[in-house]
């Protein structure tokens, strides 16, 4: 069976033995509901503190601006839904792009099928909103900016500080979707006058099933569920010490490593790129040259269908993603994609790939060559490559 070489890490990413270590014994030993008197609980909620202010701490916020949610789209929900109800009656317009994650821009249609009235901001050829666009946007109906940091698909990185700077001369609120960003960008939400801020433990080698929340002291956000009084009464449940306790410990470790590990992703998916660009034809680099995720590249292959390109590499033990959702028993091309003007057919022949920390040169050298093989293989299958190099 081929060794898997996992290129996937902008999709989850694997629990690091430092972390899983700190959360076992939330789940057997250390097992108080932290909501109780008694001290196995006051132990429960102690760890939730120091939680909270490791992950105040990498963002440059007061613990007390952070609370705990079940993931990355549940902490967008209620950023999102949360400001939207709370301000009605002062204003019922939200900016956002078209490049959000489904999170956001579900959760944004949903508003707009109450009545809410949502911008959706263009985006150039590399994803980048036009910041002129977005102050031009601006009503004085306007409660919310929400733009995302960076995207999860082409990697690129939006201009965060100045779009904060915008929200505040506007005296609009700024939410920025920070789930891909966490670990492989240095944020202050104070000096990029951020508002609210969305993050998931998985994205950055923590569990699955918690998030964060940062909202700026004296921003006003309505609960959406009902229960308990947990998280200073904004979410209802009984905390998820274990994971809580794996998100402040996987974020230490993020931004206590920082430079030598984005460096290092820096430099294989360099390489990468400038292998694939050199040795496979017809092919275009989705995303911002520069500003982007250290992490990631997306590829668009010509005259390749990114389904077969992902089953070819899977028979081959490489993990990675591609451009396309299925949806409805069909194959739909990336709304982020389209969104930066790529028709239909180099869309669907999309692949990202996404480095982490297990990733070495000879796995990205063996991923160069599988590429090279299989889509050679693949277009040897159409008419319109064929024709093209008769």
């Amino acid at each position: 069976m081929n060794k898997i070489r996992y290129f996937d890490h902008a999709a989850t990413t694997a629990v690091k033995e430092e972390v899983l270590k700190e959360m076992l014994p939330y789940f057997n030993i250390e097992y108080g509901n932290a909501s109780s008197i008694y001290d196995i609980g006051r132990k429960s909620k102690r760890a939730i503190d120091e939680a909270r202010s490791k992950v105040a701490h990498a963002i440059n916020c007061n613990p007390k601006e952070i609370y705990f949610t079940g993931c990355g789209s549940e902490s967008d929900n209620l950023a999102i839904k949360g400001i939207a109800y709370v301000n009605k009656e002062k204003g019922n317009h939200i900016i956002t792009s078209k490049i959000e994650h489904p999170a956001v821009l579900n959760t944004c249609r949903t508003l707009q099928n109450e009545g809410f009235n949502i911008t959706y901001l263009n985006v150039d050829e590399n994803g980048l909103i036009n910041l002129q666009e977005l102050e031009n946007s601006i009503t004085k109906d306007t409660i919310l900016i929400s733009i995302m940091f960076a995207n999860n698909e082409i990697g690129t990185i939006e201009p965060i500080k100045e779009i904060g700077e915008i929200a505040k001369k506007h005296k609009v609120l700024f939410h920025t979707d920070s789930v891909q960003a966490i670990g492989n960008v240095r944020i202050d939400v104070n000096r990029m006058n951020i508002d609210l801020l969305s993050m998931s433990a998985h994205k950055f080698y923590g569990p699955k099933g918690v998030g964060a929340l940062y909202i700026r002291n004296g921003v006003n956000c309505c609960k959406l569920q009902d229960g308990g009084h947990q998280e200073k009464n904004l979410r209802a449940g009984t905390e998820n010490v274990a994971g809580i306790v794996g998100l402040g410990k996987a974020i230490e470790i993020a931004y206590q490593n920082f430079d030598e590990y984005n460096n290092k992703l820096i430099n294989l998916r360099d390489y990468y790129i400038s292998k694939v660009e050199e040795k496979i034809p017809y092919i275009k680099l989705n995303g911002h040259k520069t500003k982007r995720l250290p992490g990631n590249s997306n590829i668009s292959f010509r005259y390749v269908d990114g389904e077969s390109l992902l089953l070819n590499l899977d028979s081959k033990g490489i993990c990675a993603s591609t451009g396309s959702a299925c949806s409805t028993g069909s194959v739909d091309p990336s709304h982020v994609l389209l969104a930066i003007g790529l028709e239909d057919e180099l869309a669907r022949g999309s692949l990202r790939v996404t480095f982490g920390d297990e990733n070495t040169k000879e796995d990205v050298d063996y991923l160069i060559r599988s590429l090279i093989e299989i889509v050679q293989n693949l277009r040897n299958m159409s008419p319109e490559y064929l024709e093209i190099t008769k």
